[in-house]
């Protein structure tokens, strides 16, 4: 079956610039893939010229666009024919698989699960996103979506998480950890300590507790926490990478031995800069939803937004939304659950 990508092409930063590019390039580099453009039609058209007698594209106008500063409640009440909004319908109506936006972050959650719904069992959604790891990457969640959580919502977050892992990287027992304070299980809040006691009780392959170093050394496939922590970790480490970043690059401009320092060391330096760039793990999913729906940085250029479409794809293909639903079914008589 043909997984189709509904693309919001007028959200975010750089708007149909960086978004037609970027589907213009998935689709050459997956050929069985059907992506699905929505927005201004006379934006939209040009910019795809000769591509557009691709039957794999296809075009959906949409008068108007989500500003990334408008309010989220007011996109929901008066935009229902903005970009995000129609992709997000696509994916309820069945005519899309899944739905990427690199526009309001707030507008994405609050249109997406009013018109999608959540799944049963799920009380939130959560964002999902993978972060590079010393010997490959981890998935964290939540990342921003909810600043208050209960011990229910980190034991949903785990499951959900665990279930994206095992699908999308064909782990059947991916490790799961709860981040804190310490390793130790009297380590940490009233909530954490309650949530790693269900998770414990819960299935999943629940190692523990993680610290804030154990989640670049990779110590789980999956780490849980609430939003608001999750947020502070996400956003101290992008901030402390690009600290290192221009730092590195100050000190090889220094003087003429260490421009030469440099050169000697270019291939080094490529390699470590395409293993940790970020622009490679774009592409968040919000879980708990009855559809997919992917958010992208909002500064994305090309290469990022192709990784956030490629999010979309994998998440689809290997029917993640199923292997969540099936995990929180209850098990029939007789039956237990992984």
């Amino acid at each position: 079956m043909t997984t189709r990508i509904a693309i919001d092409c007028m959200g975010g930063d750089h708007g149909p610039s960086v978004t037609v590019p970027a589907a213009i390039r998935f689709l050459a580099e997956h050929p069985a893939a059907h992506l699905i453009l929505v927005g201004r039609e006379d934006v939209l058209r040009p910019l795809l010229g000769a591509h557009l007698s691709d039957p794999r594209f296809r075009l959906v106008h949409a008068s108007e666009v989500v500003g990334m500063d408008e309010s989220p409640a007011l996109a929901l009440r008066n935009k229902k024919d903005s970009s995000m909004r129609v992709a997000i319908n696509l994916v309820k109506s069945g005519e899309a698989d899944a739905c990427v936006s690199a526009g309001n972050t707030g507008a994405l959650m609050a249109i997406s699960r009013f018109v999608l719904k959540m799944l049963p069992g799920i009380e939130r959604p959560a964002i999902c996103a993978p972060l590079p790891t010393v010997n490959g990457h981890t998935h964290m969640l939540d990342l921003g979506a909810n600043v208050d959580c209960g011990p229910e919502h980190l034991l949903q977050f785990g499951i959900m998480g665990a279930m994206l892992v095992a699908a999308m990287e064909h782990k059947e027992r991916p490790t799961v950890g709860i981040l804190n304070i310490g390793e130790e299980e009297i380590k940490g809040n009233e909530v954490v300590k309650a949530a790693a006691e269900l998770l414990r009780s819960s299935g999943l392959n629940f190692i523990g507790n993680v610290e804030g170093d154990g989640i670049y050394r990779g110590d789980a496939d999956v780490i849980v926490c609430d939003g608001f922590v999750g947020n502070v970790a996400l956003k101290t480490s992008e901030g402390l990478a690009q600290m290192l970043a221009s730092s590195l690059k100050s000190e090889f401009k220094r003087n003429w031995l260490t421009k030469m320092a440099a050169l000697a060391a270019i291939s080094v330096l490529n390699n470590f800069k395409k293993r940790f760039d970020h622009r490679r793990y774009n592409g968040a999913i919000l879980l708990g939803l009855r559809g997919i729906s992917v958010k992208s940085h909002g500064s994305a250029d090309v290469l990022s937004f192709g990784h956030a479409i490629r999010r979309a794809w994998d998440a689809a293909e290997n029917r993640v939304l199923e292997r969540i639903t099936a995990r929180l079914a209850p098990p029939a008589d007789g039956e237990e659950k992984a």
